[in-house]
């Protein structure tokens, strides 16, 4: 693991930035980090707004999706909803479906069976269509590269409009209308949005149309931040307006089916950071284990009483998952460790029986463990092999599987992650390319896993107003990540005292420099702490919050209070270690001085 601490940056730009601002000079490198460096800028960012969002209008085809799909509602046509099987695909479907109801459209929806159908367009689902005299399909979230699947639907006099955000090919399905900001012709000027946020643009578009304020589709946002974070898109431009307003949904009227979620995880205010690792897993549950028709009739219903119900399911459903994740993945380390070139720059897996459903999630953690580009294989229902992908940084996994391609079937995805099929006769062919590939993208040399900090900080600098400024920052996510500090010239300040039944806990205080003392609880450590100078990287947070966090040696979450505080204010996250962390708040903290709690679980 490389620690990196980030540069400063123009001090000139910085200093100017602080003045202009009244904010410490620690504030104004972190946005100037972030590219803003005046008030205009800064004003945007620490105040997202909806009327800041870009005319929909200014994406390609817009003006024929809206056209034809306010045709079929006046003309009283049956509307397909065609959408993926995760977390932005179910959103997606939850959004628009719930949005031309409101409307008074004639419209069902239709998400695949993942083992079944499979990713993208199902000729199934076109051939229920038809079956219907279903002539308009919206494919949300998937699509962009079914050129077989809208010639086969034209051929059926059904018009499809696509809704996409992948990856396109160099050709275009010859659909009646394409919304993805990433085809060429686009000049949309942002190219990041998810599924579910090119489908936000479509009902703003229709929304505008009509005639109505943006306020009148505030409530569907909460959707629409569910979807980021778990796309994990960047939390830049557009994306963190709708991820900022979408957070103030979710904390102060989600709809039912999230709220049932929520309310189990027993706090009063939820970051994007619940969403991605509490609501989203449970959402996605649905369609890794059995159908994720179960995860959309959650986000749609309205009854909390039925509500409640699908909630449990998806809950059990969860804990299956996570114990068929850790079968398979236990499974696909076994064989890592069992090959004879342990060298390779990449990492292939295979295994028929294995749950196409979670060989997404073992990829991210075989790269937890060996830190390569990854893919897990298992068998597909078709007889070809499926397989989910995931990269590192820096290695564009995409760009890999385009010099592969003469060895797959199809594939699609991003920069970092994707899905692909072979067939199983090239199963030996494919890994000889995608390791040769992987080898001359990155010049035979690996990266290292990297940890980038923002700041040196001393810890009598976080007051009240640093900490108000710093929440100000979120939501954070991918292109405004969380803000990870180093504090230096800590030292112990007395005596460690082990503690607890089996004396498993630590107490102690460390001082810095000539700052207060502060005091310190270590649970179930082993806590390399003497008289030397020691140095510890943190995040700073309000919100308590359990957490998986790889790093290269031993991990501390750090509660920190003050008397000038309100209780149980402040959280500091030490990362230094893989462990599973958990706060947790003392009854009687010391008075009149800053505490700090370190709990390892």
């Amino acid at each position: 693991m490389n620690w990196k601490v980030e540069p400063n940056g123009d001090k000139s730009i910085i200093d100017s930035l602080s003045n202009e601002l009244k904010v410490d000079t620690i504030i104004s490198s972190m946005l100037v980090r972030r590219g803003i460096t005046n008030y205009s800028q800064a004003k945007f960012f620490f105040r997202p707004s909806l009327n800041q969002l870009h005319d929909p209008f200014l994406m390609k085809d817009m003006n024929i999706a809206v056209e034809r799909i306010l045709s079929a509602i006046e003309k009283k046509e049956s509307i397909m909803i065609y959408g993926d099987y995760d977390v932005d695909g179910t959103s997606s479907v939850a959004l628009l479906s719930s949005y031309m109801k409101e409307l008074g459209a004639i419209c069902s929806y239709y998400i695949p069976d993942r083992n079944s159908e499979g990713y993208g367009i199902s000729l199934k689902a076109i051939d229920m269509a038809s079956s219907n005299n279903q002539r308009l399909v919206i494919a949300l979230d998937c699509g962009i590269k079914a050129h077989s699947q809208v010639e086969y639907a034209l051929n059926k006099k059904i018009d499809f409009i696509i809704c996409d955000h992948h990856n396109p090919s160099e050709t275009l399905p010859n659909a009646l209308a394409v919304l993805n900001p990433k085809r060429q012709d686009c000049s949309y000027p942002f190219k990041e949005l998810c599924g579910c946020g090119v489908g936000f643009k479509l009902v703003q578009a229709i929304n505008l149309k009509k005639g109505n304020n943006i306020d009148k589709i505030v409530n569907y946002l909460d959707l629409v931040v569910l979807a980021i974070a778990a796309d994990i898109v960047p939390i830049t431009n557009e994306n963190r307006i709708l991820a900022h307003v979408g957070m103030q949904v979710i904390n102060s009227n989600p709809r039912v089916g999230i709220h049932t979620i929520l309310k189990n995880n027993n706090k009063k205010e939820f970051t994007i950071s619940d969403l991605m690792f509490y609501v989203a897993p449970r959402i996605n549950a649905a369609g890794r284990i059995s159908h994720a028709r179960l995860a959309l009739q959650l986000l749609i219903e309205e009854d909390t009483d039925k509500a409640e119900k699908i909630s449990r399911k998806v809950d059990e459903l969860n804990t299956q998952r996570r114990e068929i994740e850790k079968e398979i993945t236990n499974e696909a380390l076994d064989q890592i460790e069992k090959q004879v070139n342990k060298k390779h720059n990449s990492t292939v897996v295979f295994k028929k029986s294995w749950n196409k459903g979670v060989i997404g999630i073992v990829a991210s953690r075989l790269i937890e463990k060996h830190y390569k580009p990854t893919i897990v294989f298992c068998k597909s229902s078709d007889g070809n092999l499926t397989a989910s992908a995931r990269s590192i940084k820096n290695v564009d996994l995409y760009k890999i599987l385009e010099d592969c391609k003469d060895s797959i079937v199809q594939f699609g995805g991003h920069k970092y992650a994707a899905g692909l099929t072979i067939k199983e006769a090239n199963f030996q062919l494919f890994k000889e390319s995608f390791e040769k590939a992987v080898s001359v993208s990155i010049n035979n040399k690996l990266p290292e896993p990297e940890m980038v900090i923002e700041s040196k900080i001393k810890l009598d600098a976080i007051t009240p107003k640093f900490f108000r400024i710093l929440n100000q920052f979120e939501p954070f996510g991918p292109g405004n990540r969380t803000p990870i500090f180093i504090s230096d010239g800590l030292s112990l300040d007395g005596s460690l005292n082990k503690i607890g039944k089996d004396k498993e806990h630590v107490k102690l205080s460390v001082k810095q420099k000539s700052t207060i003392s502060f005091f310190l609880f270590v649970v179930m450590v082993k806590l390399a702490i003497t008289n030397s100078s020691t140095s510890f990287i943190f995040t700073i947070s309000e919100k308590s919050a359990k957490l998986t966090i790889g790093t290269p040696s031993r991990a501390l979450l750090v509660f920190l209070r003050s008397s000038s505080m309100k209780a149980n204010k402040f959280m500091l996250l030490c990362v230094s270690c893989s462990k599973t962390l958990l706060v947790a708040t003392p009854a009687s903290p010391a008075p009149n001085i800053t505490t700090v709690f370190f709990f390892i679980l």
